[in-house]
């Protein structure tokens, strides 16, 4: 008898699942006859970020995806030293899931992208040793983080700003790669630590500190996006039909990650994205993918930037960032289109 395990399977079933979804047997691809209707996409080469996180997901699954949109030449870009929406800035990417406080950060800063679409929330949880048990608690702590204007920096100091902490003078960031910062933590050198998936699940395995927030629970974190898809502004400019094209592929990653979690998660291990089959069908099942058709992307921007303003992160007004920087004209159609 033939046997199989989950990294096989994975392996296996790849192309049966995707295939599924392109045929419409299942709801990750809804109206097939508006997509065949479209124009092709004006260019066949897309770049996306390879960023070294479960949450990512729909990024990686929507590899082959995006081949069936017209894309004949998908590109990732690594990420390994570099935040994802530096690296749309630069234009050596086109597209790319990026925390939606990082991207704001990076709005101010005048890099020239803009957000197309929420994705998910929940994928940060802060953690605290017994000095910390809230927010408040962080005033005058050491906080590790993996670098200042990445995800968990800029993240934190929103929450920081929220309960009246001036994230510039009153906490003491220490800093260092993603890995380093964990174990900052882990070793007692620091109190608290923003860890995103699978670094909380190590935590806890590992018995290390205590949540103080889970942003997918915690209001009102939980009622914002964490991870954004935006794109260089342009690519979206020159190339609409392909810009549409390739969000629908990203969005229907994201409802495979709601729909058939199991099948994602075999499918990061057969791609190498998460060695641990477990730990991956954990993140995915504990993330409200679903959340992209439902909340307003805008809001989640917004709350962050007024934040940031408060405590004088970022100069340019909420408003200003908005218009500058977001272009929710292909989501809005999409959600027509992709209606269940």
């Amino acid at each position: 008898m033939k046997t199989r395990d989950h990294q096989n399977d994975g392996a296996v079933s790849r192309r049966r699942f995707l295939a599924r979804a392109a045929v419409g047997t299942t709801s990750l691809l809804a109206a097939p006859r508006l997509m065949a209707a479209e124009p092709l996409p004006e260019t066949q080469k897309i770049r996306l970020v390879r960023q070294p996180a479960i949450c990512f997901a729909p990024q990686y699954l929507a590899e082959e995806l995006l081949r069936l949109e017209g894309f004949t030449e998908v590109q990732y870009v690594d990420s390994a030293t570099d935040f994802p929406t530096d690296i749309l800035g630069r234009g050596e990417a086109d597209f790319s899931m990026d925390a939606s406080p990082t991207l704001v950060y990076r709005l101010d800063d005048g890099k020239p992208v803009v957000a197309l679409a929420g994705i998910h929330a929940g994928c940060y949880e802060l953690f605290g040793n017994e000095r910390v048990n809230a927010v408040r608690d962080l005033k005058g702590k050491d906080i590790a983080i993996s670098g200042f204007g990445g995800g968990d920096h800029v993240l934190l100091a929103s929450m920081l700003a929220y309960v009246g902490i001036d994230p510039r003078k009153d906490v003491h960031w220490l800093t260092g790669k993603t890995l380093v910062a964990m174990e900052l933590f882990a070793e007692g050198k620091a109190d608290a630590f923003m860890g995103f998936a699978p670094q909380p699940q190590e935590l806890r395995a590992r018995k290390i500190g205590h949540v103080i927030i889970n942003t997918a629970q915690d209001r009102p974190w939980s009622q914002y996006f964490c991870c954004v898809v935006a794109a260089h502004r342009a690519f979206a400019a020159r190339y609409p039909v392909a810009t549409k094209r390739a969000l629908r592929a990203l969005l229907k990653a994201t409802d495979a990650c709601t729909q058939e979690p199991e099948r994602v998660a075999r499918y990061l291990v057969a791609k190498g994205y998460e060695p641990r089959y477990a730990i991956g069908l954990e993140v995915l099942r504990s993330l409200p993918y679903g959340r992209w058709r439902e909340a307003d992307p805008e809001d989640t921007l917004r709350f962050h930037a007024l934040r940031l303003h408060e405590v004088g992160m970022i100069k340019s007004s909420p408003q200003k960032l908005l218009t500058q920087g977001s272009d929710w004209r292909f989501l809005n159609a999409l959600k027509r289109e992709m209606k269940t």
